[in-house]
């Protein structure tokens, strides 16, 4: 019997699929009897010394099995003499993310409760339908570094540095992917993510991928996707990928982990067939089609060290 992880953290990242997940996660905690601790705070991801002590003291102390989510950046448990949980989480594209980001903050989704403009209420007319190749090509703020190095710092941590774009923030949020997340999925693939959760932490996520196939569960996730959402230009996307390239190292360094994860247990990769990239700075795709035997390590005995962790 595999130790049973009793705290478990979804620092989530923004329109990474998150909403999907909580609404997962609800249903979840009422079948399986965990207890689920969300937040309210959204827009608050960056913490004092005195504010991450709190939180982390909040968190301790919740009933046990817990799993909670918040939009946070990476906190260090063990600096302030807690037990560091285990750590999930999610990332997608960063291009497509920003984007996703950028129509809902204007005209909010499906699900007719205005939304955007409970978010947004102080937006004007000429910025709510302010056109996103404009935005990029004249360098508007909203548009620009460090507007865009989003990702790293949930997994930075909350250290200044984690919020500069770079290479020290970059190599910090790897060693913290590598040391203090169980699993970090991609979107692209969430199933695969779902299936990955449920072998890794059945007292959380067991039946979850047939919940999340289920019709009327399909009916709920539909609601929260971005509407009014356009494609920019080939010209801004590039500009993008410029502006956003040590986001574009780290997701395609989880994506590469999540690959080896998932041949280790056997899962085939299906990947779609993406818009061009420049190559000047991103790797060459990892081919995940067909599953390896790895019988070096005991699946088993891997997970056991993961949560010794």
């Amino acid at each position: 019997v595999l130790p049973f992880p009793s705290q478990v953290v979804y620092n989530r990242v923004g329109k990474c699929g998150s909403r999907t997940v909580v609404l997962l996660l609800r249903i979840l905690s009422e079948k399986h009897g965990f207890n689920l601790v969300t937040s309210d705070i959204h827009n608050k991801t960056r913490l004092t010394k005195n504010e991450q002590m709190e939180l982390i003291k909040n968190i301790s102390t919740a009933e046990q099995p817990y799993l909670f989510t918040r939009h946070v950046h990476f906190l260090n448990f063990s600096r302030f003499g807690g037990d560091q949980p285990v750590y999930i989480n999610i990332i997608r594209d960063p291009v497509n993310r920003f984007l996703s980001n950028y129509f809902f903050r204007r005209f909010g989704d499906w699900r007719g409760e205005q939304n955007h403009m409970i978010r947004t209420p102080s937006m004007r007319q000429e910025e709510r339908y302010l056109d996103i190749n404009v935005c990029i090509l004249e360098n508007y703020p909203e548009c620009s570094n460090p507007r865009l190095f989003y990702i790293i710092p949930y997994f930075c941590g909350q250290h200044p540095r984690c919020r500069e774009p770079g290479e020290w923030a970059l190599e910090r949020a790897k060693l913290n992917v590598n040391e203090n997340f169980l699993l970090v999925g991609i979107l692209e693939e969430l199933e695969d993510v779902l299936l990955l959760l449920e072998r890794f932490l059945p007292h959380y996520f067991k039946d979850v991928l047939s919940i999340y196939k289920n019709p009327e569960h399909r009916k709920l996730g539909n609601l929260t996707v971005t509407v009014k959402k356009t494609v920019p230009s080939p010209e801004a996307i590039q500009i993008l990928y410029q502006r956003m390239r040590y986001e574009y190292e780290f997701y395609y360094y989880v994506k590469e982990q999540f690959h080896l994860l998932k041949r280790k247990f056997g899962l085939k990769s299906h990947i779609r067939k993406a818009r061009p990239r420049p190559e000047f700075f991103i790797p060459s795709p990892l081919e995940t089609e067909e599953p390896i035997d790895d019988e070096e390590e005991d699946d088993e005995k891997w997970l056991e060290d993961i949560y010794k962790r």
